[in-house]
């Protein structure tokens, strides 16, 4: 029979599926068969508790249709719920955990019950966007079910997903919680009364507007902005307006603070694109909705060659340059506030703000914000994710008295936030830095090409994989991904760190001159780092300079007393003749030192 002989009709999806199924399989089959039969029957008293019928129940997934999307999200939390109470008396390791989508959306339905269409596809999306034992739901179901049910949103953006023409925009859910419920009663008188929706400060994109005369250029600035849109959702410490609202604006020239408070945003992005000939200028500003005021702009001028690689860089640098200075903004509203009176998203940018400020008690003070995060809420993967930055740090700076005990807890902290979020990729380059002091190089290459997949724009991850590859001695591989970092976020209050690195990656491939214009960029930039310092003294020990050499050491010593005989045992390289050539130029210089004070 074909398929459009079927009756069409409008649906609730579920669509659910074991995360981690071949793992629990291969470790006990048959405890894995039993837990399957146990969640299976869950499934089954809910499915029918609320109304809905079950389609299939194949392998490890579930497809169930619900008259009701309220009934179908109500069904999905109260499934997760009953299968986190049965994993309770279980090993974590053993534990099963679905992952469950629901979209609202039309079907096509058989004779036999069977469904098929985009409504489907999408719910099968979903699920593979949600966590572990969560619940993700699509833009159109969440319109139907906010201030219906007794459960809380976080918009995690607009998702790419594969055989789909369009984004999907997805909220996940958050579960009970008296503030996120008021928070979805509120949502639609929140444009009149000029309140965000979410429980952190959310950004607008307003459509990019084409300044040239040839029309063709609006397909552009079109696929520019969805493209920015969907870039800034893979940040996860503020939502992002959905398309579908920000394009509203387009062809008008509002007030900022007007689509401010109607979108409930606190920044808005906008810019224009103009081509002549095969020039291209594309301009972006940042402004606080606020006040109207400007916290960034710049402007891109590029050859035209290849279009869609040009949208693709312009895309990663406004997404790698705007995300990181909402962030900075929040920090600094932030100053003055009592701590105790701040959220748990709050503590964590005040962390953030202590971190930049690379001292000892910065670090130790940042540390506190992360832990009064987590105390707030247990399950805040970006809380953790500090928590480990704060590790790292310790052990990078040398800040920290008993290095094993730092490196297990900046392991731990991120290992955490992983777990709690799995498509968080500042979670997972926390990971791979944190794989690097135990000389776990592979793992660590994995984590962070894992963490720049799920979000290009985070020059971070590219400079951590970086560093990854330069102590494999994959050191021109190394200098590629420190230059892409840098060139998407010069702004990074990091970046004195990563050029450090590429200096180093530089001498580690016998190239002293680069490594001593580059390590002299850095010191310039930010004179009281004492390990550019070192990497200059060991490049200028290699060309014979040593008095130069000695000047940089002692330098060294001026900012960290001490840290030179730290530094003698650091060993970054897998191969221990590059950890020799490493400290080669800095023992030269030390040797004709204790030679002249001999004579």
């Amino acid at each position: 029979m074909a398929l459009d002989s079927g009756r069409r009709r409008l649906a609730a999806i579920l669509a659910a599926d074991v995360a981690g199924y071949s793992r629990l399989m291969s470790d006990d089959e048959p405890a894995t068969v039993q837990s399957l039969q146990d969640a299976r029957a869950v499934f089954r008293d809910r499915i029918d508790a609320h109304g809905g019928h079950l389609v299939d129940m194949s392998g490890d997934s579930v497809l169930a249709t619900f008259a009701s999307v309220v009934e179908a999200v109500r069904c999905a939390v109260e499934v997760q719920d009953r299968l986190k109470t049965d994993n309770q008396s279980l090993p974590e390791r053993r534990r099963m955990q679905f992952r469950i989508g629901v979209n609202l959306g039309d079907v096509i339905e058989q004779a036999d019950g069977t469904v098929y269409g985009d409504g489907v596809n999408v719910a099968a999306r979903l699920e593979a966007l949600a966590e572990p034992g969560g619940v993700t739901i699509s833009g159109m179901a969440w319109e139907a079910v906010r201030g219906k049910i007794e459960a809380g949103f976080d918009f995690t953006g607009e998702h790419v997903v594969k055989n789909m023409p369009s984004p999907v925009r997805a909220y996940r859910v958050t579960g009970p919680g008296a503030s996120a419920d008021a928070a979805i009663r509120a949502a639609p008188d929140a444009a009149k009364a000029g309140v965000s929706v979410f429980d952190r400060p959310a950004i607008a994109v307003l459509p990019f507007s084409n300044m040239s005369a040839d029309r063709e250029q609006e397909f552009f600035a079109d696929g520019l902005t969805e493209d920015i849109i969907t870039a800034l959702a893979a940040w996860r410490s503020f939502p992002v307006i959905a398309r579908n609202s920000t394009f509203a604006y387009k062809g008008q020239s509002p007030d900022i603070r007007l689509v401010g408070k109607e979108l409930g945003a606190r920044y808005v992005l906008e810019g224009s694109v103009r081509r002549i000939a095969d020039r291209l200028r594309i301009t972006a500003q940042l402004i606080d909705a606020g006040n109207g005021h400007h916290l960034w702009a710049e402007r891109f001028d590029r050859q035209v060659e290849d279009i869609f690689a040009l949208q693709d860089e312009i895309t990663r640098r406004i997404a790698a340059i705007v995300a990181p200075e909402v962030e900075r903004a929040e920090q600094k509203r932030l100053v003055s506030r009592d701590p105790s009176s701040l959220a748990a998203w709050e503590h964590y940018q005040r962390g953030v703000a202590l971190l930049d400020k690379f001292s000892k008690k910065g670090n130790a003070d940042a540390r506190e914000m992360f832990t009064r995060a987590i105390a707030l809420d247990a399950n805040y993967a970006l809380a953790y994710t500090g928590l480990a930055e704060s590790h790292n740090r310790d052990l990078m700076l040398e800040y920290s008295d008993n290095r094993e005990e730092s490196a297990a807890g900046a392991f731990d902290a991120a290992k955490k936030a992983v777990g709690l979020d799995p498509t968080d990729s500042e979670a997972h380059d926390m990971l791979a830095v944190a794989h690097l002091w135990p000389n776990h190089y592979e793992a660590a290459v994995e984590e962070a090409e894992h963490a720049v997949g799920l979000n290009p724009s985070n020059a971070r991850a590219l400079a951590i994989l970086a560093v990854a590859l330069d102590a494999l001695g994959r050191h021109d591989e190394a200098i590629e991904r420190f230059e892409q970092s840098l060139q998407i976020n010069p702004r990074d209050p990091r970046s004195h760190i990563y050029v450090t690195s590429l200096a180093r990656a530089h001498l580690a491939a016998r190239r002293y001159q680069d490594a001593v214009k580059i390590a002299r960029k850095t010191i310039s930039q930010r004179p009281d780092y004492p390990h550019s310092h070192y990497i200059l003294a060991s490049a200028l020990g290699q060309l014979g300079q040593l008095e130069e050499a000695r000047t940089e050491l002692a330098e060294c010593e001026r900012l960290q007393p001490g840290y030179l005989a730290r530094r003698a045992r650091w060993q970054p390289y897998r191969d221990p003749a590059e950890n020799e050539h490493l400290h080669a130029g800095v023992r030269a210089a030390q040797a004709e030192n204790k030679d002249k004070a001999r004579a």
